[in-house]
C-alpha cells in the first residue's frame, strides 16, 4: 500500500535519483564500518534503540496497544510485532523440519544518498527500521534489528501479503481449481454477480487495472478506510458484501492501472471459493511448510473467518527472506517447482499490449505486475511492498533478496523508497554478478 507516496511524486523526478545514479556506487570498505563487530561470529545483531526511540514508546518498552490503537506513534513498534496477537488470526504453521541458512559475513556495503557516502549502519541510524535482512541464494550476510525486536518477532507484513495471493492464485490455477485468469470474478464469487466487479477478470484484479473506482491515500476518510473499518471494527459482516459497495466503472478494464486494495481482498474471495481452504492453509499446505519456515506465522481474519488478503500477514524476518528466495529462484525450492515457473515470470513481466502496467508508465517508477511492483531496467526485478516501509526486494538474476521491515510515522511518505533503494541498488553493485 505504497502508492499514496509515488501518486503525489507524479511529475517529479525525485524518486528517480538514487536510482540514476544507482551504476556509479561503488562501496569502498575503508569508507564505512558495518554495526556489527569484526571480532563477532556472522549472526543476527540486536539493539535496543533506534531513530526517534523515545517517540516510539522505548521508556514504556514499545507497548503494543490495543485494537483501534495500533496507528499511534508510541504503539507502532509493539503492534507491527504483535499485531496476530492483537487482532483474531489464523495460525499458519511452520514446516515439520525447518531448513537452515547459511551464513557469511558479507563485504561492508556503503551506498550514497543526497551527496552523502553512507554505510549500512548509518542507514539503520536515519531510518525506524525493526529488521533488515540481507541474503544471496541459500546464505545471509546480514541481520540486523532495532527498537528491542529479536528474531522471534513476526512482523506485519502490511500490502506486500498481496503478492502471497497472487502466487496462490498461481498455484489455484495449475491445480485446475481456477480455469482461466480470463474468467470473472462471478464464475467463483456468485455474490458479486450483477455488480461491476463481478463481471471484472480476474487478470484485471491481479494487475490491479478493473476501472472500478476506489480511493487509497490514507487520509482516514478515503475508500480503504471504509473496507478497513467494515473488516477490522464492529459487527461481523459478509466479506462479499462489504466489497460489493464499490460499484462504480470510470475506465474499460484492463486499459489503466489504478491501485485499489480491495481487489486483493477480492481474489481471496475467489481463492477461497474456488479451493474450499482459507487461504492461510492453502498457504501453510502449498508454501510456507514446503520452503522450511522456522516459526509460525498468522494471517489476520475478519468476522467471518475471511482472511484479509490485502494485507495483514505477520511472518519472522528469516521466514520473509525465505519466501524472498523462493521468489529469486522462481518458484522452485531445493529441486521442487512449489509456484509455476511460467506463472512467476507472468507476474514479474509486463505483457505486449499492457503498457499501462510498465515501469515509469504504472507510477512515476516501479510497474506492476500481479500483486507485485516491477523495477525499471533491462533486468527483471521486482519488489513486495507495505505501508510504512515493508519492503522484499528481489533479483532473480544474482538471487539477492533484502528485507526491511520498518515503522515509519506516516503510512504513505513522498520520497519514502529513495533510500531504501539506494542502500539495494548498492548492494547489488557490490554483491551482485
Amino acid at each position: 500500500m505504497t502508492w499514496g507516496a509515488l501518486r503525489r511524486l507524479r511529475g517529479s523526478q525525485k524518486l528517480l535519483l538514487p536510482v540514476i545514479f544507482a551504476a556509479a556506487l561503488v562501496a569502498d570498505p575503508a569508507c564505512a564500518e558495518d554495526a556489527q563487530s569484526p571480532a563477532r561470529e556472522p549472526g543476527p545483531v540486536f539493539s535496543d534503540s533506534g531513530p526517534d526511540a523515545e517517540l516510539y514508546g522505548k521508556a514504556s518498552g514499545y507497548p503494543t496497544g490495543t485494537r483501534g490503537a495500533t496507528n499511534e506513534l508510541d504503539k507502532l513498534v509493539g503492534a507491527y510485532s504483535h499485531f496476530g496477537d492483537i487482532y483474531p488470526s489464523r495460525r499458519v504453521g511452520r514446516a515439520a523440519t525447518p531448513w537452515s541458512f547459511k551464513r557469511a559475513r558479507g563485504p561492508t556495503i556503503a551506498y550514497s544518498f543526497d551527496n552523502q557516502r553512507l554505510s549500512i549502519a548509518d542507514y539503520l541510524k536515519r531510518n525506524p527500521v525493526t529488521g533488515l535482512l540481507i541474503a544471496k541464494d541459500d546464505t545471509i550476510l546480514y541481520e540486523h534489528y532495532q527498537y528491542a525486536r529479536t528474531d522471534r518477532d513476526r512482523f506485519l507484513s502490511q500490502s506486500m501479503a498481496k503478492t502471497l495471493v497472487a502466487m496462490l492464485v498461481g498455484i489455484a490455477v495449475s491445480e485446475g481449481r481456477i480455469k482461466s485468469i480470463d474468467e470473472t470474478v462471478s464464475t467463483y464469487v456468485s455474490g458479486l454477480a450483477g455488480t461491476e466487479y463481478g463481471s471484472t477478470s480476474i487478470r484485471a484484479l491481479l494487475n490491479m487495472s478493473s476501472g472500478v473506482e476506489f480511493s487509497e491515500i490514507y487520509d482516514g476518510k478515503d475508500d480503504i478506510a471504509r473496507l478497513g473499518r467494515a473488516l477490522f471494527v464492529g459487527e461481523p459482516k459478509d466479506p462479499v458484501s462489504v466489497v460489493a459497495q464499490f460499484n462504480t466503472r470510470s475506465t474499460p478494464p484492463g486499459t489503466k492501472w489504478h491501485y485499489a486494495s480491495v481487489e486483493t481482498e477480492i481474489l481471496g474471495l475467489v481463492l477461497r471459493a474456488a479451493t474450499g481452504t482459507p487461504l492461510a492453509d492453502y498457504l501453510h499446505d502449498r508454501i510456507w511448510s514446503a520452503i522450511g519456515t522456522e516459526a509460525d506465522a498468522s494471517w489476520a481474519i475478519d468476522g467471518s473467518g475471511q482472511e484479509i488478503a490485502f494485507c495483514c500477514f505477520n511472518a519472522t524476518l528469516r521466514d520473509y527472506a525465505r519466501l524472498g528466495r523462493l521468489l529469486a529462484n522462481d518458484g522452485a525450492w531445493e529441486g521442487r517447482q512449489l509456484i509455476p515457473r511460467q506463472w512467476l515470470l507472468d507476474a514479474t513481466t509486463v505483457r505486449p499490449g499492457d503498457g499501462h502496467l510498465a515501469p515509469r508508465v504504472a507510477t512515476p517508477y516501479f510497474g506492476y505486475g500481479y500483486q507485485v511492483w516491477l523495477l525499471p531496467g533491462e533486468q527483471r526485478r521486482f519488489a513486495l511492498l507495505g505501508i510504512r516501509g515493508q519492503v522484499i526486494l528481489v533479483d532473480p538474476i544474482s538471487k539477492l533478496v533484502m528485507v526491511h521491515t520498518a515503522v515509519r510515522q506516516k503510512p504513505s511518505e513522498p520520497g519514502a523508497l529513495r533510500e531504501p533503494l539506494a542502500l539495494w541498488f548498492a548492494v547489488l553493485h557490490q554483491l551482485g554478478p
